[in-house]
């Protein structure tokens, strides 16, 4: 007795903390249920790559990767697609153009030296750059096709020139030496990303900004061959330049620009060319109607289910219920704790496990009914019920684990979620039915009042009822 006694505090407790935790941590959804992006990245070869390989498919994702985890998106689905497309799923994002300029942009980071004698030219070419794009905004507005082609053009022209006017360092600096890249904001609305080099890097941003401190010229900043920002090293570094591998990136960004660089800076560069093939937007009002249908549908499977116990169970078939109610507690709070992103599979292997929960019921209560009509007690009918009936639960619950292991292991996507939750449900049941159910039967079975035969099996002998009763 003292034994039931501890596992109905534990169970009590357990219940609580589900609760705690149902309330306390919401479940995230996935992109079916929540909304958000879904790009598809489409990645080309070039002379130096004519074939794309596996090699270069994975370095691409692995890419992609990076720029999402610095995006801060939650639970993102990343996969490859056949032989040279990446999928990409984020929840939750409802500004698809913003993740394809951070995902799809090469951010190819380079420090180069401006020549000497280059200072009117620079500036002259910078005064007409500006020009230029103040009128790509304005053409942008008119829809001008023709006109915002032939200005992209003329800008591409502008920054190949300024490109020609700075040298790069041998070996060069670029985004390969960096340890870290982030805004960070300054004084008024402005923000500039903050860059950090390992100890290689270090040594050559040192050596360049030797060479030009007190020059006047400046250190040419370029981002995918266009020039981003154009510092000047004072004097005071003649000696050793600027030592410590970290410098400032400035460039009047807004805080979302300053983010998206560092973004793009720590992630790497692509090490092909890729462009975004297609572009889908899912939006909130379809991931509404789902979880509505979703819930509706287990709402009703369920409580079908919780009927037939009670009407074919009697008395077993209630405690049965009681314990898929606590079954379905603790396995939403697992999702929680676990951070299980819920998908429409995910939903269905959760129901799929409720009925797993149920059949160990069933195998439990009807290993007890045989010993029942066996002529023996009702405490070693029950008992013998529960030990009969573990080896065929557990056989049936590990043949499930390793279909669910295999799923997610060779499975993607939302494959994964169906798997991972029908486990998570699994376990669950299994702990449900022989901890809850059994707890709860041996303590109906204590009272006087729950020891009649009836409610346990209405078909037992007549002759057996006595048994039965003691």
């Amino acid at each position: 007795m003292q034994r039931q006694r501890s596992l109905l505090a534990l169970i009590f407790v357990l219940i609580i903390a589900a609760v705690v935790a149902i309330v306390k941590i919401p479940v995230p959804l996935g992109l079916d249920l929540r909304g958000g992006s879904q790009l598809t990245i489409q990645v080309k070869p070039t002379a130096e790559i004519p074939k794309i390989t596996e090699r270069e498919l994975e370095a691409v994702k692995k890419v992609v990767e990076g720029r999402i985890n610095g995006l801060g998106v939650s639970e993102p689905i990343i996969q490859t697609v056949g032989t040279d497309k990446v999928l990409v799923q984020l929840p939750g994002v409802n500004d698809p153009e913003q993740a394809e300029r951070v995902l799809g942009g090469t951010a190819q980071l380079e420090f180069r030296q401006q020549k000497p004698g280059t200072e009117t030219q620079v500036f002259a070419f910078q005064s007409s750059r500006a020009e230029l794009k103040a009128k790509q905004e304005e053409l942008r507005s008119s829809k001008d096709q023709a006109a915002i082609t032939k200005n992209q053009e003329e800008l591409q022209k502008n920054n190949q020139a300024i490109l020609e006017l700075f040298d790069s360092t041998k070996p060069p600096l670029d985004g390969k030496y960096l340890k870290d890249a982030y805004g960070e904001p300054t004084q008024g609305n402005n923000w500039n990303v903050a860059i950090r080099f390992d100890q290689k890097g270090g040594e050559l941003f040192a050596e360049i900004t030797k060479n030009l401190a007190g020059t006047g010229r400046s250190i040419g900043i370029f981002l995918d061959n266009e020039l981003i920002s154009a510092p000047v090293v004072g004097p005071e570094f003649a000696a050793a330049g600027i030592t410590g591998g970290a410098a400032i990136i400035t460039g009047r960004f807004t805080a979302q620009q300053a983010n998206d660089l560092g973004v793009q800076l720590r992630g790497g560069a692509l090490p092909v060319p890729v462009e975004i093939a297609e572009r889908r937007t899912v939006g909130a009002t379809l991931g509404k109607d789902s979880i509505q249908s979703s819930i509706y549908a287990g709402i009703g499977g369920l409580a079908l289910v919780l009927v037939f116990m009670v009407v074919y169970y009697r008395l077993p078939g209630l405690i049965a219920d009681l314990s898929l109610v606590i079954y379905s507690l603790l396995t939403w709070a697992c999702f929680a704790l676990l951070g299980v992103t819920l998908t429409l599979p995910g939903i269905a292997g959760f129901i799929l496990s409720i009925g797993m929960a149920v059949d160990a019921n069933v195998l439990i209560f009807e290993r007890t009914r045989e010993e029942l009509k066996a002529g023996k007690s009702l405490y070693r009918s029950v008992e013998s019920g529960f030990y009969r009936a573990f080896s065929s639960i557990l056989d049936s619950n590990v043949t499930t684990w390793i279909a669910c292991a295999a799923l997610f292991w060779l499975g993607s996507g939302l494959v994964k979620g169906f798997a991972l939750t029908l486990a998570l449900g699994v376990a669950v049941s299994m702990f449900t039915a022989i901890t809850c159910s059994r707890t709860f039967l041996f303590l109906a079975i204590s009272l006087p009042s729950l020891r009649k035969p009836e409610l346990y099996c209405p078909n037992v002998p007549v002759s057996n009822k006595a048994e039965v009763a003691k």
